[in-house]
């Protein structure tokens, strides 16, 4: 911030409140005829500014540069550079989880490297918080953070290695830390799978082609599945090759709850794709419960019927809407080694108008795609039902294609209903709902890491480059979560973006007086102010010297 530049339209301000009289910088403007203010900094108190030699020798250069004295010599930087100290709160989760002692520690087992290995972790996890970017960028931005200890580049690719070594260790020490710092319940864990794609067609034993939830079909891509607590925070996660089916990644989510954590009584949470017959005695032989929402149409026609029957629904209003329930007590046997496994089950099956109003939306666009390749039969092509082909079938010897109206009746029955399957016989429906519901926080979390932490693209190609790469977005969206979830705690309600605008917006101007440089606190954010706050952290001086300033 340059002062001087402002000069013919600002002037001091001193604002009593209470026992205490404040220095304020203040700009005056006309706005629509009427003269206004607006505060550009905030100095402080009036009897510390006194107190203060950085601020006596501001106050030197002005009054030379106003042409009052003549004698001075102080030479003034031309334009101030910018810096952020408001990666300190990211440092204050940073070290509330005892990070860096854990990091040494694995540092120190490793025995082959000699950097700073907790200071290069830490600048790769606020690089995805506040600017992200490749690990070059993070290099090359890292003197814009305030006195943030310099990290070599080698020394950032380096701990990829290192990361991916102990990626147990380190998930295992954070799970720990969360549950006895924050209290975090895993009475009820979420579970659900998504891919990150790569610019690429080159395989390897991580990187794949498979099913991709980004429609990314001409590219490889990673499996990533997710553990969180029912505050969207994560547990731990596993990644796995591209080609994996997401049904066939809950044994090892199970086995993860189980060993590595220790969690003993837990309900998974998770949406049909997890839904398997296997998986669903997977859980119940690791003696968990489960809540899954169940596919309707893979029932038998007379489970069906009784959904559809009128008889036996009740009311439940909710936030949005009225929603119809009616509890069906279910067996679902499972065939297993010549043998019938029966899971005594609660079959919640709900209907409401607004689902009912988005299926029947869903599959009128479907059937406007399957009139356009009815128009043009040439884009026809056998293979899958997707898309417009579900409403369409092959007819005649010479191969030519009508709409289907049978599978078109059969879905509009369908329409507005839902179901869940659980093996929670004593859980109350609202119980049952508002866990599934909650799954949305899962799916939450995987846009915040696609979007605000931009976990891709991925400039990594080696598999131990990669997946040391989502040990640190896993820190980065850890120490993002427990933020979101101390303000929440606090009734302060923020999304990540403006979180991040307002640590951001938490800057220093840096400029030199009388052979001293000095960090001028710039204007923050009224949210910047609840964040510090609420971690009671205690922000700078509004003017102090660099040496001064600890990070």
């Amino acid at each position: 911030m340059v002062f001087w530049w402002y000069a013919l339209y600002m002037f001091i301000k001193l604002n009593k409140s209470k026992n205490r009289t404040y220095v304020q910088l203040v700009q005056s403007y006309r706005e629509s005829g009427k003269t206004k203010h607006e505060v550009l900094f905030n100095f402080g108190s009036l009897d510390e500014l006194q107190q203060n030699p950085s601020l006596k020798s501001v106050a030197s250069k002005l009054l030379e540069l106003a042409g009052v004295s003549s004698a001075l010599t102080t030479d003034i930087s031309n334009e101030a550079e910018i810096f952020n100290w408001g990666y300190l709160v990211y440092k204050n989760l940073w070290e509330r989880f005892d990070l860096e002692a854990t990091l040494t520690k694995i540092q120190i087992k490793d025995g082959k490297s000699q950097f700073n290995f907790n200071n290069a972790c830490f600048l790769m996890a606020i690089q995805h918080l506040l600017t992200p970017g490749s690990k070059l960028n993070a290099y090359g931005h890292q003197r814009h953070y305030a006195k943030l200890p310099e990290v070599n580049i080698n020394h950032l690719y380096r701990s990829m290695d290192i990361l991916c070594d102990n990626k147990e260790a380190i998930e295992t020490h954070l799970f720990n830390m969360n549950r006895d710092l924050f209290n975090m319940r895993v009475d009820v864990v979420f579970y659900d799978v998504t891919t990150f794609h790569f610019e690429s067609t080159t395989k390897d034993s991580l990187k794949n082609f498979g099913f991709s939830k980004a429609n990314k079909i001409n590219e490889v891509q990673i499996v990533l599945g997710m553990l969180t607590d029912c505050e969207g925070r994560p547990i731990g996660y596993e990644l796995f090759p591209g080609n994996t089916f997401e049904g066939k990644t809950l044994e090892t989510a199970l086995n993860v709850i189980e060993k590595r954590f220790g969690i003993r009584n837990v309900i998974i949470v998770a949406d049909r794709g997890l839904n398997s017959k296997l998986n669903l005695k997977q859980i119940v032989d690791k003696g968990y419960g489960y809540i899954v929402a169940a596919r309707i149409k893979s029932f038998k026609k007379e489970i069906q019927n009784e959904i559809f029957a009128d008889e036996g629904y009740k009311n439940l209003t909710t936030e949005e809407n009225v929603v119809r329930y009616k509890v069906i007590d279910y067996t679902n046997n499972i065939k297993c080694e010549n043998k019938t496994v029966k899971l005594s089950e609660k079959l919640v099956a709900t209907f409401s108008e607004k689902r009912a109003a988005k299926d029947r939306k869903d599959r009128e666009r479907l059937l406007d795609k399957a009139e356009f390749l009815l128009a043009n039969k040439a884009l026809i092509k056998s293979g899958n039902k997707r898309g417009g082909k579900k409403y369409l079938k092959e007819i005649g010897s010479t191969p030519d294609w009508v709409l289907d109206e049978e599978v078109l009746a059969r879905d509009k029955k369908f329409d507005g209903y839902y179901a869940i399957q659980t093996s929670e016989q004593n859980l109350d429906v609202e119980s049952i709902l508002d866990a599934y519901h909650t799954l949305w926080r899962i799916e939450e979390s995987f846009r915040i890491m696609k979007s605000t932490l931009e976990v891709r693209p991925i400039f990594h190609w080696t598999p131990n480059r990669i997946k040391g790469h989502f040990v640190i977005c896993f820190l980065s969206f850890l120490l993002e979560r427990t933020l979101e979830f101390k303000l929440h705690e606090n009734q302060i309600q923020a999304t990540p973006d403006k979180i991040r605008e307002a640590i951001n917006a938490m800057q220093f101007a840096a400029i030199e007086f009388n052979e001293q440089k000095l960090f001028v606190k710039t204007k923050g954010t009224e949210l910047g102010s609840k964040i510090l706050r609420t971690l009671r952290i205690q922000p700078p001086k509004n003017v102090t010297s660099i040496a001064e300033f600890n990070c």
